[in-house]
């Protein structure tokens, strides 16, 4: 009888249940995706900060509706002054191609605040077929460009419900 070489599928062999539900509910716990963070905003239901760590020009351009700005180089105490200290951040960028949620989500880790990373960044909102919002945002008198982060915190705040 001949035998049969391993598939790359099956070469490695694949992890007991107990190690795999380990490892996907520790991968829950950092992350979210596209489809969660709509139903939370459809729902009503945002009891999280989304940031948007792109740069200005980009967030212009189309940004998931509720999020604030704030790019990931920016990310430090001061920013962060008016959200409260138990609020979780759900972080977003451009997507599978870019790291600047990972930085985000590691600065933030790094200053001591609860962190998810939306998977698939505004790429995937968008494969997901989305809508995003353009321009400035309600109730700013300037585009977030323009508008420090600090200013459009009560914006965000108004969403976030009670954690």
């Amino acid at each position: 009888m001949p035998t049969l070489t391993p598939s790359p599928v099956t070469g490695i062999a694949a992890a007991d249940p107990a190690a795999a539900l380990d490892h996907f509910e520790k991968l829950l716990a950092f992350e979210t995706d596209c489809w969660d963070v709509h139903a939370a905003l459809a729902a009503g239901q945002q009891d999280f900060v989304l940031l948007d760590v792109r740069s200005p020009e980009a967030y212009r351009q189309g940004h998931v509706p509720g999020a604030v700005n704030l790019p990931h180089r920016r990310i430090v105490e001061r920013t962060l002054s008016n959200f409260p200290e138990d609020a979780l951040f759900v972080v977003y960028c451009g997507g599978p191609h870019c790291n600047g949620a990972d930085r985000a989500a590691a600065q933030l880790s790094r200053l001591g605040r609860k962190v998810k990373k939306m998977l698939g960044g505004i790429h995937g909102w968008h494969v997901e077929g989305f809508a995003t919002s353009a321009g400035e945002r309600s109730r700013q008198k300037r585009s977030p460009a323009q508008t420090p982060v600090e200013a459009q915190v009560p914006v965000i705040l108004d969403n976030v419900q009670a954690l």
